[in-house]
């Protein structure tokens, strides 16, 4: 079978499983009695905010920088590494780059919040604050490429970053193989990407809903233009899901309209209300690009009934006063 133009397939998701074992946590999948019953369907909860680094993204760095090494050595990382980041990404870089003992510098925007930007230096990482968005810190990636010859570790445009996060996807269909839908935040790509890959591959007939911001949807906008787009950057509960996608995009747009069947777009509101709704009824803390399937839910109306359906809570890096302002506008 020939390799997808986008590079990401079945057997590069096993591969990238081999990979990343013992270095990820295979995250239980809880079932939800409260989400259950007000969805009429079996409501599931794929929790992948107790990976060590608190989000998704470390399957995609660990299994890029594995990659690296086991191709080109680990001399061949020896400048270190680098990446722009809305904060998990950085922060999973930072991760894996610090068990290899290998140097990482993540350039952050002025969007990107406190908490994410200390959790990254604790790991021993040199954090840079370039512009008021990823696409002008990506410029300074560029930059220290090119100067000091750093090896880029993309957020999401890169086959071993999605086949990364298409170990998800694996964990998905062994425990749930009758999986009707699943429901996933939408920003670059990498994630829905690579969860698509796999369960479509698994089970073609299951549904892979995307959700993205009302505002600054940069792969929505540019699966309705049919090529990438800029947009602009918005600040938002969910700030994993801002950014561009990369005018120059070559693998997670084609990714991206291979295998989403669906799309919605939520409000600031909607995704405050499941933030709240997921602390109250799960006891679980939850950043805003997380909540963004409940939200979907919710606000939009989607006819699970009856459905198995699967919520990727894709990471926990919310800082407090973000989750204040959160309870604030649901007056809770």
């Amino acid at each position: 079978m020939s390799q997808p133009q986008h590079g990401v397939s079945l057997a590069s998701v096993y591969q990238a499983r081999r990979r990343i074992a013992g270095q990820v946590v295979r995250t239980p999948l809880i079932r939800s009695q409260a989400l259950s019953e007000r969805f009429d369907a079996e409501i599931l909860l794929k929790l992948e905010t107790q990976q060590p680094t608190g989000a998704f993204k470390l399957r995609g760095a660990a299994n890029m920088i594995a990659a690296l090494i086991e191709r080109h050595g680990r001399d061949a990382l020896a400048a270190g590494v680098t990446t722009a980041s809305t904060g998990n990404h950085g922060r999973a870089v930072a991760y894996a780059a610090a068990r290899l003992g290998v140097p990482a510098t993540i350039c952050l925007s002025r969007l990107v919040p406190a908490n994410k930007v200390a959790a990254i230096e604790a790991l021993g990482a040199e954090v840079r604050r370039v512009g008021e968005s990823q696409d002008e810190a990506f410029g300074e990636v560029e930059r220290l490429v090119c100067e000091r010859g750093m090896t880029l570790i993309p957020p999401f445009d890169d086959p071993r970053i999605a086949a990364g996060q298409g170990t998800i996807g694996l964990e998905l269909m062994e425990d749930a193989p009758d999986l009707d839908r699943v429901i996933v935040g939408l920003s670059g790509g990498g994630l829905l990407g690579g969860i698509g890959a796999a369960v479509k591959a698994i089970r073609p007939e299951a549904n892979i809903t995307g959700v993205s911001l009302a505002h600054g949807a940069a792969m929505w906008e540019s699966l309705q233009a049919g090529r990438p787009v800029a947009v602009e950057e918005v600040a938002s509960l969910a700030d994993s899901l801002g950014g561009g996608i990369g005018l120059d995009n070559h693998c997670t747009f084609e990714l991206v309209r291979e295998v989403m069947d669906d799309h919605c777009q939520v409000s600031e509101e909607a995704i405050a209300h499941a933030m709240v709704d997921i602390l109250e009824h799960e006891k679980l803390l939850v950043e805003g690009a997380a909540a963004v399937g409940l939200a979907a839910l919710a606000a939009h109306g989607l006819d699970v009934r009856g459905e198995r359906v699967a919520l990727v809570l894709s990471g926990n890096g919310v800082a407090l006063e973000t989750l204040d302002r959160a309870r604030a506008m649901v007056g809770r």
